[in-house]
């Protein structure tokens, strides 16, 4: 399929369940199956969700498309680190971006005994027995909770042969790069930090897992938005020298015949720990669209060029 990530594997062009989940806006009965299908026909054979999108509607969109699939023809993985309940009488929705979720509340809990009832409903939701890799999501807040219960959970759940690699996704690279060297984790998910925009993770993370062979799968290649032809950078309005940014390097990637979204998604892959970029599809066209991109075969000369205009890090590696 592509890259070993513990005991198991992952394509270089994934999918991404956030945007099926209904981030930003609904996405309409049938629609999301339908753009999981695709993605899976087009070569799209790592699928990633979380509880966290749509308090559970991207694995559950996941789940009824990949009832009949092949179980052995595709990876998954879902996220720990927050619990859903119903909401109480009264009790106002979580405002957390998705649109038309079901009327659940999330529950932050880095609990061992929260990390397996996390992964049970994520089983149930996606209608599976298993997943390959489980994360431990934006654990930002909970550091010593990881430590005292979350990471050893998943430890011995990998241990028992239930889940084939663990890991933990975040748009922060600081406290990966401490679970990276203190814990033994197969893979990182880093959203946002490994980009055309942002090369923060340069200075700490990527040198961290390519010592440790830990592998990293790249979130938010188009931050949120801002290199993919929007106005948003990291879930927010993007300030005005960002965009400036963004329009210099469309410029470099024009002159050269390069879309902008082709590059930002090869771009990753000239380090060698990461092993997948994720893709948010939430229609078929969106899928057919990114794996077009992804297919291009884009010149040498495009990332000179963007490093020799300062929009590259000088330690950034060029893709080949």
């Amino acid at each position: 399929m592509g890259r070993s990530v513990g005991r198991t594997e992952v394509t270089a062009l994934s999918f991404g369940g956030a945007a099926i989940g209904g981030l930003y806006a609904p996405v309409a009965a049938g629609q999301g199956e339908r753009a999981v299908r695709r993605a899976l026909d087009l070569g799209m054979r790592y699928l990633d969700t979380a509880p966290h999108y749509g308090a559970g509607t991207s694995e559950r969109i996941l789940g009824a498309a990949l009832a009949g699939v092949p179980r052995d023809s595709f990876t998954i993985s879902t996220k720990v680190g927050r619990l859903l309940r119903p909401r109480r009488p009264g009790e106002e929705p979580d405002d957390a971006g998705f649109a038309a979720e079901p009327p659940l509340k999330r529950v932050w809990d880095f609990s061992a005994d929260g990390v397996r009832r996390s992964l049970a409903g994520s089983l149930e939701r996606l209608g599976l027995d298993r997943v390959d890799i489980v994360y431990l999501h934006d654990p930002d807040d909970h550091e010593d909770e990881v430590y005292a219960g979350a990471y050893p959970a998943l430890a011995e759940l990998r241990d028992q042969g239930v889940v084939g690699a663990i890991g933990a996704g975040m748009n922060r690279t600081a406290m990966l790069t401490r679970f990276v060297r203190r814990l033994d984790l197969d893979v990182v998910l880093c959203a946002g930090r490994y980009t055309l925009l942002d090369q923060s993770a340069l200075a700490d993370l990527l040198p961290a897992c390519a010592e440790r062979g830990t592998a990293v799968v790249v979130g938010g290649v188009y931050n949120s938005g801002l290199l993919a032809g929007g106005t948003t950078y990291d879930y927010a309005p993007a300030p005005p020298a960002l965009r400036d940014r963004a329009a210099r390097l469309a410029e470099v990637c024009a002159a050269h015949g390069v879309p902008l979204r082709a590059a930002a998604l090869r771009f990753p892959f000239g380090h060698r720990a990461v092993a997948s970029v994720l893709t948010g599809c939430r229609t078929v066209a969106e899928a057919e669209d990114n794996a077009a991109l992804f297919a291009r075969d884009l010149p040498a000369g495009l990332w000179t060029d963007l490093r020799e205009a300062g929009l590259l890090a000088p330690a950034a590696l060029l893709p080949t």
